[in-house]
C-alpha cells in the first residue's frame, strides 16, 4: 500500500510539474491537497508519513474524527514539535450548524458558499480568537447539482464577506462540469479566472486573496493553465489501492 501511494504520489507531481512546464507556472505555486474521502485512517497516516499534509475532507464527521486521531497519532509519537502536522482543508458543502465542529481543526475552508456561513465562520472564529481563511465557492456551470453562489452575485458576496473581522477571503474556489470535453472545461475553469481578476482589480479583497482552488484528477491540469493555486486530487492518488467506490467522486 506504501509503495504504491508513493508511485501514485509521485505520478501526480510529474503531472503538475508538466502542466507547469507547458504553461509557465512554477511547480511550487500549486499545492496539491489529497482528498481523503473514503480512505482508511491507515491510509491518511500513510500519506503524512509520505510528507503528504496537505489533507481535504468533504464531510464534516469524518474531518472531524480525521483530523483529532492523526493529530493524537503525531502526538504520541513525537516527543517535541518538530513534526510536520498536515494542513486540513474543508472541500465539501459546509452546513452553518457544522461550523463550530470544524474550526478548532480546519486551516482553510474552500466552501464557503453565503453570507449566513460566512457569519458563522467568523463567530465561532472570534471565540478562539483566530482568523480563518476561506475560498467563496462559485457556481460557473450552473448546475443545480452544485453548491456555490450564483456568478452574477459573487462580487457582491466578496464584499460582505471581506468585511468580516475574522474571515480572510483568499480567493475562489470552483467545481469543473461532469464532462469529457475539455473546451467545456476550459471556458469554466476560464470563467472563474475572469472572476477572480475581476475582483483583484476591483480591488474588493485585501493582499491575500491570491488563490484559485480548481481541478480534480481528471481535468486538473486544465485547471493549472488557467492559474490554480490549489489542485484536490483523490482517485489518482489512491488508484490501484482498495477503496470504497464512491470516493471516485471526491477528487
Amino acid at each position: 500500500m506504501r509503495r504504491k501511494l508513493a508511485d501514485n504520489w509521485k505520478r501526480i507531481e510529474q503531472r503538475v510539474h508538466d502542466a507547469c512546464s507547458r504553461f509557465d507556472r512554477k511547480p511550487s505555486d500549486v499545492t496539491v491537497v489529497a482528498i481523503t474521502k473514503y480512505a482508511t485512517l491507515d491510509l491518511v497516516r500513510t500519506l503524512v508519513d509520505l510528507g503528504i499534509t496537505d489533507l481535504g475532507e468533504n464531510r464534516v464527521q469524518e474531518f472531524t474524527k480525521r483530523a483529532a486521531a492523526i493529530n493524537e497519532w503525531l502526538r504520541r509519537r513525537s516527543s517535541d514539535d518538530s513534526t510536520i502536522r498536515p494542513r486540513w482543508h474543508m472541500v465539501g458543502h459546509l452546513q452553518r450548524n457544522k461550523v463550530k465542529a470544524i474550526l478548532p481543526w480546519v486551516d482553510m475552508v474552500h466552501s464557503v458558499d453565503s453570507l449566513r456561513l460566512a457569519e458563522e465562520i467568523d463567530a465561532q472564529a472570534a471565540k478562539l480568537d483566530r482568523i480563518t481563511p476561506v475560498l467563496l465557492q462559485v457556481n460557473v456551470t450552473e448546475q443545480t447539482s452544485q453548491h456555490g453562489v450564483a456568478v452574477a452575485a459573487i462580487t457582491h458576496l466578496v464584499e460582505q464577506v471581506a468585511s468580516l473581522n475574522h474571515v480572510d477571503v483568499r480567493g475562489l474556489m470552483a467545481i469543473g462540469p461532469i464532462t469529457d470535453n475539455a473546451d467545456r472545461i476550459r471556458y469554466v475553469f476560464g470563467r472563474v479566472r475572469e472572476l477572480f481578476d475581476e475582483i483583484v482589480v476591483q480591488e474588493l479583497c485585501g493582499p491575500n486573496f491570491k488563490d484559485l482552488s480548481l481541478g480534480m484528477s481528471g481535468d486538473f491540469e486544465h485547471a493549472i493553465e488557467v492559474g490554480a493555486t490549489y489542485v484536490r486530487i483523490g482517485s489518482a492518488l489512491f488508484d490501484g489501492i482498495e477503496i470504497a467506490k464512491e470516493s471516485l467522486s471526491a477528487g
